[in-house]
């Protein structure tokens, strides 16, 4: 379903010379916008991508007409369809640059590695669900239950990682990188003290990828300019 955010490509416009540009709805410290923002730097396509701001808490927000679930990430192309969520993006972009540096694999082996990514996403998944147990509740009704239950995911994901962290710059880098800087930045789990091996390996992938820096959430509102979304 087209967008309101439509760029003039993308209202039937012929493309002559400029290649086509792309709208992304996200907001500045979604951890899975994050990963697609990382993704569009690491495959040169970032000056493609306008970003969009969008308020899932909003229901005059377009979000809902461009993905019905009203999730981010969603990436608006020029005719208006709409590509969610973020794996499915990330596949595209690969496809868009001619690429296959963040999805390399090929054949049987290359579905270990997608359930590898899934895991990672999954810790972000149980990250999210802690930090919303405790901003839509009162503090009298938040089920320490469920943030144990959430608690426990997060950890054993994070063994598994410690055990065999992933290598290079792929989509399972890209997802366990954004997972732990969610973790780091709104701190539902103190995970740093029980996972040293990962914390070694975060700091390897920082000094090494510049787009996790260039994507953080303290510098990516610097970044993008304020778009209410109406």
């Amino acid at each position: 379903m087209p967008g309101q955010y439509a760029c003039s490509r993308e209202r039937g416009e012929p493309a002559a010379s400029s290649p086509a540009k792309y709208v992304l709805r996200t907001t500045v410290t979604s951890p899975y916008g994050r990963k697609v923002r990382m993704a569009a730097h690491i495959l040169g396509l970032n000056d493609r991508i306008a970003i969009v701001p969008a308020d899932t808490l909003n229901e005059r927000d377009t979000l809902r007409q461009q993905n019905p679930l009203g999730k981010m990430p969603c990436l608006l192309l020029p005719d208006g369809t709409a590509i969610y969520d973020s794996p499915i993006i990330l596949e595209f972009l690969q496809d868009l640059a001619g690429s296959a540096k963040l999805l390399p694999w090929q054949g049987l082996s290359r579905f270990p590695r997608l359930t590898e990514a899934r895991l990672a996403d999954g810790i972000t998944d149980a990250a999210l669900l802690m930090v919303y147990e405790r901003r839509f509740r009162p503090e009298e009704d938040v089920s320490q239950r469920w943030l144990a239950h959430q608690q426990g995911k997060i950890e054993r994901a994070l063994a598994f990682f410690e055990q065999a962290p992933p290598e290079g710059t792929t989509i399972i880098a890209l997802s366990l990188a954004c997972a732990l800087g969610y973790l780091d930045w709104r701190k539902p789990y103190d995970w740093r003290p029980n996972f040293p091996g990962l914390v070694g390996w975060l700091d390897d992938f920082a000094s090494t990828e510049p787009a996790f820096h260039k994507t953080g959430p303290q510098t990516i509102a610097e970044e993008v300019p304020h778009v209410p979304p109406s």
